[in-house]
């Protein structure tokens, strides 16, 4: 990734890399020519759909496989991990996806700066970092502010979908937007509860729960 000494949001995080990136002919991720103005959708796919966003979609396990049952929307994964988002460059363009893009850049930023207004369909929150002491819980996606600038960035009707296997982070969850009237809690629908995550096939292995939170706004 160009000039990673320019973009905070990505080069303070653990684990990001201060190289430059080369990337590949053909590949599904999109380095944006600047992170102070908001994407241009239309540059992201060849075809304008409607477009869904995984914000942390770690090795892109599930969306990989949504995006392939679904070539009618566009999918766009969110991850600050460079080895991740590789991933889902290579399981993507090994599928031939073309209404695949991802971004490497931290989640928080990308909806608070990056998404134009009215652009997504859908948002899939899956199994976030809980930060579970005290002290860093201050680090959680989900806070008070989130619903308002999910709100913003969703069309009429469009949804939040969550999942965790801490009950602490559900619970702040369920309160942050029962706050938040202009969402209403929905079911998750059955096929996304049938698709699991790198995650929670994992957890679910060692007995662990998934739980699961929807909302539409409207």
């Amino acid at each position: 990734m160009s000039k990673p000494e320019t973009r905070p949001a990505m080069a303070m995080q653990p684990g990001a890399s201060a190289q430059p990136t080369e990337l590949p002919a053909g590949s599904l991720l999109y380095d944006p020519p600047t992170i102070l103005e908001r994407l241009d959708v239309t540059r992201l796919f060849p075809k304008m759909q409607p477009l869904e966003v995984e914000l942390g979609c770690g090795d892109s396990t599930f969306l990989v496989e949504y995006a392939a049952r679904h070539p009618d929307r566009n999918f766009l994964g969110v991850e600050r991990l460079l080895g991740r988002i590789r991933k889902l460059d290579k399981k993507g363009r090994r599928l031939g996806l073309t209404n695949l893009r991802g971004i490497r850049i931290e989640c928080g930023y990308f909806l608070q700066y990056l998404l134009p207004p009215g652009s997504v369909t859908a948002f899939h929150i899956y199994f976030p970092d809980p930060w579970p002491k005290k002290k860093h819980q201050r680090n959680r996606l989900i806070q008070p502010r989130f619903p308002a600038l999910a709100y913003a960035a969703l069309v009429p009707g469009g949804r939040v979908y969550l999942r965790t296997d801490d009950p602490d982070y559900f619970a702040q969850i369920q309160q942050v937007f029962a706050a938040a009237p202009v969402f209403r809690s929905i079911p998750t629908p059955d096929e996304l509860a049938n698709m699991w995550t790198d995650f929670e096939r994992d957890f679910r292995a060692r007995g662990i729960s998934t739980l699961y939170a929807a909302y539409e706004r409207d």
